[in-house]
Protein backbone atom coordinates (compact mmCIF):
# COMPACT_ATOMS: atom_id res chain seq x y z
CA UNK A 1 0.00 0.00 0.00
CA UNK A 2 2.98 2.52 0.83
CA UNK A 3 4.41 1.74 -2.48
CA UNK A 4 1.00 2.88 -4.40
CA UNK A 5 0.70 5.34 -2.37
CA UNK A 6 4.11 7.07 -3.03
CA UNK A 7 3.53 6.64 -6.98
CA UNK A 8 0.34 7.92 -6.91
CA UNK A 9 1.67 11.21 -5.11
CA UNK A 10 4.77 11.22 -7.77
CA UNK A 11 2.17 10.85 -10.79
CA UNK A 12 -0.03 13.90 -9.09
CA UNK A 13 3.40 16.47 -9.15
CA UNK A 14 3.86 14.65 -12.50
CA UNK A 15 0.43 16.20 -13.41
CA UNK A 16 1.37 19.06 -11.69
CA UNK A 17 0.14 19.25 -8.75
CA UNK A 18 1.95 21.01 -6.01
CA UNK A 19 2.22 18.12 -3.41
CA UNK A 20 4.95 19.00 -0.51
CA UNK A 21 6.71 16.65 1.67
CA UNK A 22 4.49 18.04 4.22
CA UNK A 23 0.92 17.22 2.46
CA UNK A 24 2.65 13.73 1.68
CA UNK A 25 2.89 12.71 5.29
CA UNK A 26 -0.39 14.27 6.05
CA UNK A 27 -2.52 11.95 3.10
CA UNK A 28 -0.33 8.78 5.00
CA UNK A 29 -1.65 9.58 8.10
CA UNK A 30 -5.37 10.60 7.31
CA UNK A 31 -5.65 6.94 5.37
CA UNK A 32 -4.64 5.25 8.39
CA UNK A 33 -8.54 6.65 10.38
CA UNK A 34 -10.46 5.74 7.91
CA UNK A 35 -11.67 2.48 6.12
CA UNK A 36 -9.88 1.36 3.42
CA UNK A 37 -12.43 -0.54 1.94
CA UNK A 38 -14.84 2.34 1.52
CA UNK A 39 -13.33 3.73 -1.30
CA UNK A 40 -15.14 6.80 -1.58
CA UNK A 41 -13.50 7.17 2.06
CA UNK A 42 -10.62 6.93 1.28
CA UNK A 43 -10.58 8.94 -1.98
CA UNK A 44 -11.71 12.28 -0.48
CA UNK A 45 -9.37 11.72 2.63
CA UNK A 46 -6.76 11.98 0.06
CA UNK A 47 -8.18 14.94 -1.63
CA UNK A 48 -8.46 16.77 1.38
CA UNK A 49 -4.74 16.56 2.09
CA UNK A 50 -3.24 16.97 -1.65
CA UNK A 51 -5.59 18.90 -3.25
CA UNK A 52 -5.74 22.86 -2.70
CA UNK A 53 -7.00 23.92 -6.24
CA UNK A 54 -10.56 22.89 -7.44
CA UNK A 55 -9.49 23.44 -10.56
CA UNK A 56 -7.09 20.61 -10.33
CA UNK A 57 -10.20 18.71 -9.05
CA UNK A 58 -10.32 16.53 -12.44
CA UNK A 59 -6.50 15.94 -12.68
CA UNK A 60 -6.50 14.40 -8.97
CA UNK A 61 -9.65 12.15 -9.89
CA UNK A 62 -8.19 10.86 -13.07
CA UNK A 63 -4.43 9.80 -11.44
CA UNK A 64 -6.97 8.31 -8.78
CA UNK A 65 -9.17 6.75 -11.01
CA UNK A 66 -6.03 4.85 -12.53
CA UNK A 67 -4.08 4.12 -9.50
CA UNK A 68 -7.08 2.92 -7.58
CA UNK A 69 -9.38 1.52 -10.50
CA UNK A 70 -9.72 -2.30 -9.62
CA UNK A 71 -10.20 -1.51 -5.63
CA UNK A 72 -13.91 -1.32 -6.03
CA UNK A 73 -16.25 -3.63 -4.03
CA UNK A 74 -16.94 -5.91 -6.76
CA UNK A 75 -12.98 -6.00 -7.07
CA UNK A 76 -12.52 -7.44 -3.95
CA UNK A 77 -10.88 -10.47 -4.51
CA UNK A 78 -7.08 -10.67 -4.27
CA UNK A 79 -4.13 -13.02 -4.74
CA UNK A 80 -1.41 -13.25 -2.55
CA UNK A 81 0.46 -10.34 -4.36
CA UNK A 82 -2.33 -8.24 -4.16
CA UNK A 83 -3.07 -8.72 -7.58
CA UNK A 84 -6.52 -9.11 -9.27
CA UNK A 85 -7.78 -13.17 -9.62
CA UNK A 86 -9.89 -12.96 -12.87
CA UNK A 87 -11.52 -16.34 -11.97
CA UNK A 88 -12.91 -15.13 -9.20
CA UNK A 89 -13.69 -12.00 -10.92
CA UNK A 90 -15.45 -13.46 -13.60
CA UNK A 91 -17.10 -15.97 -10.93
CA UNK A 92 -18.51 -12.98 -9.26
CA UNK A 93 -19.54 -11.32 -12.87
CA UNK A 94 -21.70 -14.53 -13.54
CA UNK A 95 -23.38 -14.63 -10.05
CA UNK A 96 -24.52 -11.25 -10.97
CA UNK A 97 -25.59 -11.84 -14.60
CA UNK A 98 -27.87 -14.51 -12.98
CA UNK A 99 -29.18 -12.61 -10.64
CA UNK A 100 -30.81 -10.22 -13.22
CA UNK A 101 -31.61 -13.21 -15.67
CA UNK A 102 -29.44 -13.29 -17.82
CA UNK A 103 -27.21 -16.11 -18.94
CA UNK A 104 -24.68 -16.05 -16.51
CA UNK A 105 -21.90 -14.73 -18.76
CA UNK A 106 -20.84 -11.56 -20.45
CA UNK A 107 -19.42 -13.50 -22.80
CA UNK A 108 -22.54 -15.65 -23.88
CA UNK A 109 -24.87 -12.26 -24.02
CA UNK A 110 -26.00 -11.38 -27.47
CA UNK A 111 -25.76 -8.00 -28.30
CA UNK A 112 -29.61 -8.01 -28.67
CA UNK A 113 -29.96 -9.67 -24.50
CA UNK A 114 -27.46 -6.97 -23.77
CA UNK A 115 -29.57 -3.51 -25.36
CA UNK A 116 -32.44 -5.35 -23.70
CA UNK A 117 -31.09 -5.25 -20.13
CA UNK A 118 -29.30 -2.30 -20.44
CA UNK A 119 -32.74 -0.51 -21.25
CA UNK A 120 -34.52 -1.92 -18.24
CA UNK A 121 -31.51 -0.95 -15.89
CA UNK A 122 -31.48 2.61 -17.31
CA UNK A 123 -35.63 2.51 -16.86
CA UNK A 124 -35.10 1.58 -13.42
CA UNK A 125 -32.61 3.77 -12.42
CA UNK A 126 -30.66 0.29 -11.49
CA UNK A 127 -27.09 1.76 -10.89
CA UNK A 128 -25.78 -2.36 -10.15
CA UNK A 129 -27.14 -3.41 -13.15
CA UNK A 130 -26.06 -0.04 -15.14
CA UNK A 131 -22.35 -1.18 -13.82
CA UNK A 132 -22.41 -5.21 -15.07
CA UNK A 133 -24.06 -3.80 -18.29
CA UNK A 134 -21.35 -1.73 -19.19
CA UNK A 135 -18.97 -4.94 -18.11
CA UNK A 136 -20.84 -6.85 -20.23
CA UNK A 137 -21.47 -3.91 -23.23
CA UNK A 138 -16.81 -3.71 -23.22
CA UNK A 139 -16.60 -7.10 -23.15
CA UNK A 140 -18.91 -7.90 -26.23
CA UNK A 141 -18.10 -4.76 -28.35
CA UNK A 142 -14.72 -3.28 -27.12
CA UNK A 143 -12.72 -5.81 -29.23
CA UNK A 144 -9.96 -5.10 -26.73
CA UNK A 145 -6.99 -7.02 -26.98
CA UNK A 146 -4.08 -7.69 -24.71
CA UNK A 147 -0.97 -6.01 -25.81
CA UNK A 148 -2.25 -3.43 -28.63
CA UNK A 149 -1.03 -0.03 -28.54
CA UNK A 150 -4.40 1.76 -28.65
CA UNK A 151 -5.84 4.57 -26.93
CA UNK A 152 -8.98 4.63 -24.42
CA UNK A 153 -10.90 6.53 -26.67
CA UNK A 154 -11.03 4.41 -29.49
CA UNK A 155 -12.37 1.25 -27.49
CA UNK A 156 -14.72 3.98 -25.91
CA UNK A 157 -16.33 5.04 -29.52
CA UNK A 158 -16.48 0.92 -30.58
CA UNK A 159 -18.17 0.37 -27.28
CA UNK A 160 -20.80 3.21 -27.51
CA UNK A 161 -21.35 3.02 -31.29
CA UNK A 162 -22.51 -0.97 -30.76
CA UNK A 163 -25.03 0.38 -28.19
CA UNK A 164 -26.73 3.03 -30.56
CA UNK A 165 -27.84 5.19 -27.10
CA UNK A 166 -29.60 7.82 -29.26
CA UNK A 167 -32.09 5.40 -29.98
CA UNK A 168 -31.82 4.05 -26.32
CA UNK A 169 -33.30 7.56 -25.18
CA UNK A 170 -36.04 7.59 -27.57
CA UNK A 171 -37.10 4.26 -26.54
CA UNK A 172 -36.60 5.55 -22.54
CA UNK A 173 -39.07 8.32 -23.56
CA UNK A 174 -41.46 5.95 -25.54
CA UNK A 175 -41.89 3.81 -22.33
CA UNK A 176 -42.09 7.09 -19.88
CA UNK A 177 -45.02 8.44 -22.26
CA UNK A 178 -46.92 4.80 -22.41
CA UNK A 179 -46.49 5.06 -18.28
CA UNK A 180 -47.27 8.22 -17.48
CA UNK A 181 -51.87 8.86 -16.84
CA UNK A 182 -52.58 10.63 -20.43
CA UNK A 183 -50.17 13.12 -22.25
CA UNK A 184 -47.24 14.53 -20.36
CA UNK A 185 -47.13 18.44 -20.42
CA UNK A 186 -43.90 19.88 -21.98
CA UNK A 187 -42.19 20.08 -19.08
CA UNK A 188 -42.83 16.58 -17.93
CA UNK A 189 -41.05 15.45 -21.04
CA UNK A 190 -38.31 18.28 -21.08
CA UNK A 191 -37.67 16.99 -17.06
CA UNK A 192 -37.91 12.99 -18.14
CA UNK A 193 -35.80 13.86 -21.35
CA UNK A 194 -33.06 15.17 -19.00
CA UNK A 195 -32.98 12.49 -16.56
CA UNK A 196 -32.68 9.77 -18.81
CA UNK A 197 -29.82 11.68 -20.23
CA UNK A 198 -28.08 12.02 -17.18
CA UNK A 199 -28.48 8.22 -16.35
CA UNK A 200 -26.75 7.79 -20.10
CA UNK A 201 -24.00 9.85 -18.65
CA UNK A 202 -24.12 8.09 -15.86
CA UNK A 203 -23.36 5.29 -18.54
CA UNK A 204 -20.80 6.52 -19.97
CA UNK A 205 -18.97 7.05 -17.51
CA UNK A 206 -18.97 3.70 -16.08
CA UNK A 207 -17.93 2.34 -19.45
CA UNK A 208 -15.15 4.59 -19.91
CA UNK A 209 -13.90 3.21 -16.13
CA UNK A 210 -14.10 0.32 -16.82
CA UNK A 211 -12.07 0.47 -20.46
CA UNK A 212 -9.74 2.29 -18.02
CA UNK A 213 -9.56 -0.61 -15.81
CA UNK A 214 -9.14 -2.90 -18.33
CA UNK A 215 -6.28 -1.27 -19.91
CA UNK A 216 -4.42 -0.21 -16.23
CA UNK A 217 -4.38 -4.18 -15.88
CA UNK A 218 -2.88 -5.16 -19.26
CA UNK A 219 -0.56 -2.11 -19.39
CA UNK A 220 0.37 -1.11 -15.52
CA UNK A 221 -0.52 1.87 -13.71
CA UNK A 222 2.42 3.97 -14.79
CA UNK A 223 1.71 3.80 -18.33
CA UNK A 224 -1.41 4.31 -17.97
CA UNK A 225 -1.34 7.79 -16.03
CA UNK A 226 1.39 8.88 -18.48
CA UNK A 227 -0.96 8.06 -21.19
CA UNK A 228 -4.04 9.89 -19.33
CA UNK A 229 -1.83 13.11 -18.13
CA UNK A 230 -3.27 16.39 -19.30
CA UNK A 231 -1.93 19.97 -17.79
CA UNK A 232 -3.55 21.62 -16.05
CA UNK A 233 -6.11 24.62 -16.56
CA UNK A 234 -3.35 26.87 -15.45
CA UNK A 235 -1.11 25.39 -17.95
CA UNK A 236 -2.95 25.25 -20.99
CA UNK A 237 -1.92 26.85 -23.81
CA UNK A 238 -4.03 29.52 -25.27
CA UNK A 239 -3.63 28.82 -28.71
CA UNK A 240 -4.29 25.46 -28.70
CA UNK A 241 -7.57 25.03 -25.61
CA UNK A 242 -10.34 22.98 -26.39
CA UNK A 243 -13.67 24.03 -26.06
CA UNK A 244 -13.48 22.47 -22.20
CA UNK A 245 -10.40 23.53 -21.72
CA UNK A 246 -11.40 27.34 -22.34
CA UNK A 247 -14.36 26.43 -20.05
CA UNK A 248 -12.12 25.60 -17.20
CA UNK A 249 -9.32 28.59 -18.28
CA UNK A 250 -13.06 31.36 -17.98
CA UNK A 251 -13.78 30.07 -14.60
CA UNK A 252 -9.81 30.79 -13.26
CA UNK A 253 -9.58 34.42 -15.16
CA UNK A 254 -12.12 36.14 -12.96
CA UNK A 255 -9.75 35.85 -9.59
CA UNK A 256 -7.39 36.83 -11.56
CA UNK A 257 -8.69 39.63 -12.79
CA UNK A 258 -9.45 41.08 -8.60
CA UNK A 259 -5.49 40.47 -8.18
CA UNK A 260 -4.77 42.35 -11.52
CA UNK A 261 -7.02 45.37 -10.28
CA UNK A 262 -5.83 45.18 -6.85
CA UNK A 263 -2.19 44.95 -8.22
CA UNK A 264 -2.54 48.47 -10.33
CA UNK A 265 -4.21 49.89 -7.31
CA UNK A 266 -1.67 49.55 -4.89
CA UNK A 267 1.36 50.18 -7.62
CA UNK A 268 -0.25 53.58 -7.75
CA UNK A 269 -0.65 54.24 -3.81
CA UNK A 270 2.42 53.68 -2.97
CA UNK A 271 3.69 55.65 -6.13
CA UNK A 272 2.31 58.84 -5.66
CA UNK A 273 1.93 61.56 -3.10
CA UNK A 274 -0.42 63.90 -2.72
CA UNK A 275 -0.42 67.37 -2.44
CA UNK A 276 1.50 68.97 0.10
CA UNK A 277 0.24 69.98 3.00
CA UNK A 278 0.88 72.97 4.62
CA UNK A 279 -0.93 73.09 7.76
CA UNK A 280 0.49 69.26 8.59
CA UNK A 281 4.12 70.67 7.79
CA UNK A 282 4.12 73.77 9.89
CA UNK A 283 2.61 71.89 12.70
CA UNK A 284 4.91 69.11 12.67
CA UNK A 285 8.42 71.45 12.09
CA UNK A 286 6.76 73.45 15.54
CA UNK A 287 7.98 70.58 17.46
CA UNK A 288 11.97 71.09 16.69
CA UNK A 289 11.97 75.12 16.01
CA UNK A 290 10.98 74.93 12.45
CA UNK A 291 14.25 73.66 11.19
CA UNK A 292 15.12 72.13 8.98
CA UNK A 293 11.24 71.60 7.75
CA UNK A 294 9.64 68.47 7.22
CA UNK A 295 7.57 68.14 4.08
CA UNK A 296 3.59 66.46 4.98
CA UNK A 297 1.57 65.47 2.15
CA UNK A 298 -1.93 64.57 2.16
CA UNK A 299 -2.81 61.20 1.24
CA UNK A 300 -3.94 60.52 -2.51
CA UNK A 301 -7.24 59.65 -2.99
CA UNK A 302 -7.83 55.89 -3.35
CA UNK A 303 -9.41 54.77 -6.72
CA UNK A 304 -9.43 52.13 -9.21
CA UNK A 305 -7.53 52.40 -11.69
CA UNK A 306 -8.49 52.67 -15.45
CA UNK A 307 -7.78 49.89 -18.29
CA UNK A 308 -7.18 50.40 -22.19
CA UNK A 309 -7.00 46.80 -23.89
CA UNK A 310 -5.73 46.37 -27.69
CA UNK A 311 -5.92 43.48 -28.44
CA UNK A 312 -5.12 41.27 -32.23
CA UNK A 313 -8.30 38.84 -33.11
CA UNK A 314 -6.72 38.22 -36.24
CA UNK A 315 -6.42 34.38 -37.35
CA UNK A 316 -2.76 33.54 -36.23
CA UNK A 317 -4.25 34.42 -32.68
CA UNK A 318 -7.15 33.37 -33.16
CA UNK A 319 -6.98 31.16 -30.32
CA UNK A 320 -5.41 33.95 -27.92
CA UNK A 321 -8.06 36.20 -29.24
CA UNK A 322 -11.17 33.76 -27.31
CA UNK A 323 -8.93 34.40 -24.52
CA UNK A 324 -8.66 37.94 -24.75
CA UNK A 325 -12.20 38.72 -25.36
CA UNK A 326 -13.08 36.42 -22.23
CA UNK A 327 -10.25 38.26 -20.12
CA UNK A 328 -11.81 41.94 -21.12
CA UNK A 329 -15.16 41.11 -19.77
CA UNK A 330 -13.90 39.96 -16.36
CA UNK A 331 -12.06 42.87 -16.26
CA UNK A 332 -15.32 45.67 -16.53
CA UNK A 333 -16.38 45.13 -12.90
CA UNK A 334 -12.45 45.44 -11.53
CA UNK A 335 -11.53 48.95 -13.27
CA UNK A 336 -13.35 52.34 -12.83
CA UNK A 337 -13.00 52.29 -16.49
CA UNK A 338 -12.17 50.01 -19.59
CA UNK A 339 -11.82 50.84 -22.77
CA UNK A 340 -11.76 48.05 -25.06
CA UNK A 341 -10.41 48.43 -28.89
CA UNK A 342 -9.86 44.88 -31.13
CA UNK A 343 -7.96 44.86 -34.54
CA UNK A 344 -7.20 43.05 -37.44
CA UNK A 345 -5.84 45.48 -40.21
CA UNK A 346 -8.61 47.89 -39.38
CA UNK A 347 -9.35 49.00 -35.07
CA UNK A 348 -13.08 49.15 -33.85
CA UNK A 349 -13.87 49.95 -30.24
CA UNK A 350 -16.16 47.15 -29.07
CA UNK A 351 -16.63 48.59 -25.06
CA UNK A 352 -20.43 49.04 -25.67
CA UNK A 353 -20.37 45.22 -26.19
CA UNK A 354 -19.22 44.06 -23.24
CA UNK A 355 -20.72 46.82 -20.72
CA UNK A 356 -24.53 45.14 -18.77
CA UNK A 357 -23.86 41.98 -20.78
CA UNK A 358 -24.67 39.00 -18.51
CA UNK A 359 -24.02 36.37 -21.14
CA UNK A 360 -20.12 36.62 -21.84
CA UNK A 361 -20.50 33.76 -25.70
CA UNK A 362 -23.27 36.94 -26.56
CA UNK A 363 -20.70 39.47 -26.20
CA UNK A 364 -17.72 37.89 -27.57
CA UNK A 365 -20.76 36.83 -30.94
CA UNK A 366 -21.11 40.17 -31.10
CA UNK A 367 -17.65 41.39 -31.21
CA UNK A 368 -16.57 38.83 -33.56
CA UNK A 369 -19.07 39.86 -35.90
CA UNK A 370 -20.44 43.55 -35.63
CA UNK A 371 -16.26 44.80 -34.59
CA UNK A 372 -15.49 46.60 -38.13
CA UNK A 373 -11.57 45.67 -37.98
CA UNK A 374 -10.88 44.89 -41.83
CA UNK A 375 -9.39 47.66 -43.50
CA UNK A 376 -8.26 45.92 -46.78
CA UNK A 377 -7.39 41.83 -46.86
CA UNK A 378 -8.17 41.29 -43.08
CA UNK A 379 -4.51 40.01 -42.21
CA UNK A 380 -2.69 41.48 -39.70
CA UNK A 381 -1.56 45.14 -39.98
CA UNK A 382 -0.10 46.72 -36.27
CA UNK A 383 1.43 50.10 -38.20
CA UNK A 384 -2.05 50.93 -39.61
CA UNK A 385 -4.46 49.85 -36.92
CA UNK A 386 -2.23 51.65 -33.97
CA UNK A 387 -2.36 55.01 -36.27
CA UNK A 388 -5.88 54.51 -36.19
CA UNK A 389 -5.86 54.01 -32.36
CA UNK A 390 -4.20 57.17 -31.94
CA UNK A 391 -5.27 59.41 -34.10
CA UNK A 392 -8.97 58.75 -33.10
CA UNK A 393 -7.92 58.10 -29.31
CA UNK A 394 -4.71 58.97 -28.72
CA UNK A 395 -5.88 62.21 -27.04
CA UNK A 396 -8.24 60.50 -24.14
CA UNK A 397 -5.52 58.51 -22.71
CA UNK A 398 -3.76 59.70 -19.55
CA UNK A 399 -1.45 59.81 -16.33
CA UNK A 400 -4.49 57.31 -15.00
CA UNK A 401 -4.76 55.16 -17.97
CA UNK A 402 -3.06 51.27 -17.92
CA UNK A 403 -2.37 50.14 -21.26
CA UNK A 404 -2.05 46.73 -22.57
CA UNK A 405 -1.48 45.70 -26.18
CA UNK A 406 -2.05 41.50 -26.86
CA UNK A 407 -0.60 40.52 -29.88
CA UNK A 408 1.80 38.26 -31.37
CA UNK A 409 3.25 41.51 -33.22
CA UNK A 410 3.42 38.99 -36.59
CA UNK A 411 3.16 42.43 -39.07
CA UNK A 412 3.13 40.90 -42.39
CA UNK A 413 5.83 42.71 -42.92
CA UNK A 414 3.83 46.02 -42.86
CA UNK A 415 5.32 49.21 -41.23
CA UNK A 416 5.09 48.71 -37.31
CA UNK A 417 4.33 52.47 -36.35
CA UNK A 418 6.08 51.87 -33.33
CA UNK A 419 5.94 55.75 -32.36
CA UNK A 420 2.26 55.23 -31.17
CA UNK A 421 3.36 53.09 -28.62
CA UNK A 422 6.05 55.22 -27.72
CA UNK A 423 3.55 57.98 -27.24
CA UNK A 424 1.24 56.13 -25.27
CA UNK A 425 4.01 55.19 -22.98
CA UNK A 426 4.71 59.11 -22.57
CA UNK A 427 1.26 60.11 -21.67
CA UNK A 428 -0.09 56.95 -19.88
CA UNK A 429 0.83 55.32 -16.08
CA UNK A 430 2.00 52.65 -17.83
CA UNK A 431 2.30 50.27 -21.16
CA UNK A 432 2.30 46.47 -21.24
CA UNK A 433 2.21 44.21 -23.73
CA UNK A 434 1.02 40.53 -23.46
CA UNK A 435 2.44 37.79 -26.69
CA UNK A 436 0.96 34.43 -26.78
CA UNK A 437 4.09 33.16 -28.26
CA UNK A 438 7.15 31.46 -26.56
CA UNK A 439 9.84 33.66 -26.69
CA UNK A 440 12.24 31.88 -28.95
CA UNK A 441 9.53 32.63 -31.84
CA UNK A 442 10.02 36.52 -31.18
CA UNK A 443 11.52 38.09 -34.06
CA UNK A 444 11.35 35.59 -36.31
CA UNK A 445 9.72 36.04 -39.61
CA UNK A 446 7.23 38.87 -39.78
CA UNK A 447 7.67 39.21 -35.95
CA UNK A 448 8.23 42.85 -34.79
CA UNK A 449 7.97 42.32 -31.01
CA UNK A 450 10.87 44.24 -30.20
CA UNK A 451 9.93 47.19 -32.06
CA UNK A 452 7.42 47.43 -29.68
CA UNK A 453 9.17 46.55 -26.52
CA UNK A 454 11.70 49.43 -26.71
CA UNK A 455 8.81 51.81 -25.37
CA UNK A 456 6.99 49.18 -23.10
CA UNK A 457 7.04 49.34 -19.17
CA UNK A 458 7.38 45.07 -20.17
CA UNK A 459 6.58 42.65 -22.51
CA UNK A 460 5.55 39.15 -20.92
CA UNK A 461 4.95 35.63 -22.33
CA UNK A 462 1.44 34.71 -21.82
CA UNK A 463 0.99 31.61 -23.19
CA UNK A 464 -1.43 29.92 -20.23
CA UNK A 465 -2.95 31.08 -17.00
CA UNK A 466 0.25 30.48 -14.61
CA UNK A 467 2.05 32.96 -17.02
CA UNK A 468 -0.65 35.52 -16.61
CA UNK A 469 -0.43 35.06 -13.09
CA UNK A 470 3.22 35.35 -13.15
CA UNK A 471 2.44 38.99 -14.91
CA UNK A 472 0.22 40.10 -12.69
CA UNK A 473 3.02 39.14 -9.78
CA UNK A 474 5.48 41.55 -11.51
CA UNK A 475 2.78 44.21 -10.88
CA UNK A 476 3.72 43.84 -7.15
Amino acid sequence: MLDLLSGFVVELRNAGLPVSLTENLDAMEAVKHIPIEDRDAFKYALAATLVKNEQHWKAFETVFEVYFSLRGPEYNVLDEEGEIDEDSLEEWMSQQMRGMGGQGSAEDMSPEEIAEMLFRALMNADEAMMAAMARAAVTQFAGMEPGRPVGGTYYLYRTLRNLDLDGMLDRLMEQAQERSEGDMTSLQERLEREEFENRIEDLKREIEAEIRRRLVADRGVEAMAKTLRKPLPEDVDFMHASREEMANIRKAIQPLTRKLAARLARKRKHKRKGPLDFRATVRQSLSYGGVPAEPRFKNPRPNKPELVVVADISGSVAAFARFTLHLVYALQNQFSKVRSFVFIDGLDEVTHMFQNEEDITNAVHRVNTEADVVWVDGHSDYGHAFGVFWENYGSEINSKSTVMFLGDARNNYHATNAWVVKETAKKARSVFWLNPEPKSYWDTGDSVITEYATHADGVFECRNLRQLEGFVDHLA
